[in-house]
């Protein structure tokens, strides 16, 4: 194990949605990884005081917006918690719901995803590509990736980036999927986490939702569509993420 090298803070939010694949390459890097849940009290660690750790903040079913509601106070703490990190310019890696937080953190917003004219709500589930908005040789994140990729969905919200974010990737419906925020933050709405052992868990429980964005036969297509893509799809965010935790393990101090 590397002496030196950063604690991984996993903030999870969901039994299911756990960090699969960061974790999986946190533990070849030599890091060593603590898992908190501030969705059942757990606290969250000094942002001033905590050093060498990057923290990677996860999914789940909730939104940004809930966080006002009865229950949900613990995401409004998460959030003012996630602001001091980030003002500290400790490494950070948000994933779905957490890179809505960290744009929210930033300075930018989160809206319900809408397209087409009038504007109709829409829930961006299912294999799909993301374009990359550089070539991938001029950008350290993206280094060896193809200049389009098969990425996860599974999200209802659009990101409205603060000035201060660089865009990276979009899809045809929703353009903010990967950005990055200086040399320390970076947001994924989309899913390249996730493990193809893991889907069918998030199948079982989310089947509702899935149904509700793909029609009835959804759930049946997400498991077809992951045993044609799931390979290529996990082999392919096992390069991004690898890309991504050596970026921010040169921020980690």
């Amino acid at each position: 194990m590397t002496t030196n090298a950063p604690t991984l803070l996993v903030v999870q939010h969901i039994d299911r949605e756990g960090p699969d694949l960061v974790a999986e390459i946190a533990l070849e890097q030599g890091m060593v990884i603590h898992t908190i849940r501030p969705d059942q009290g757990e606290p969250l660690p000094d942002p001033i005081s905590t050093k060498n750790t990057i923290a990677v903040l996860l999914g789940g079913p909730m939104s940004v917006g809930e966080r006002h509601q009865d229950g949900m106070a613990w995401m409004q703490r998460e959030l003012d918690w996630l602001a001091l990190w980030h003002q500290q310019n400790n490494p950070v890696l948000g994933i779905c719901l957490g890179a809505q937080l960290l744009a929210v953190a930033a300075g930018g917003a989160v809206q319900p995803l809408r397209v087409g004219l009038p504007p109709q709500p829409l829930k961006e589930v299912g294999y799909g590509a993301i374009h990359w908005l550089m070539k991938p040789s001029s950008e350290p994140l993206l280094m060896g990736l193809q200049p389009s990729e098969m990425v996860l969905h599974w999200h209802g919200d659009r990101i409205q980036l603060p000035p201060t974010a660089t865009l990276l990737g979009s899809s045809l419906h929703c353009q903010e999927q990967v950005f990055r925020i200086g040399w320390n933050a970076i947001g994924l709405q989309c899913h390249m986490e996730l493990t193809t052992r893991n889907l069918k868990q998030w199948i079982r429980e989310d089947h509702n939702y899935i149904v509700s964005a793909m029609g009835p036969d959804g759930p049946k297509r997400l498991q077809q569509d992951s045993e044609r893509f799931g390979n290529l799809v996990e082999h392919q965010g096992r390069h991004f993420i690898g890309n991504a935790l050596t970026l921010l393990t040169t921020q980690a101090i």
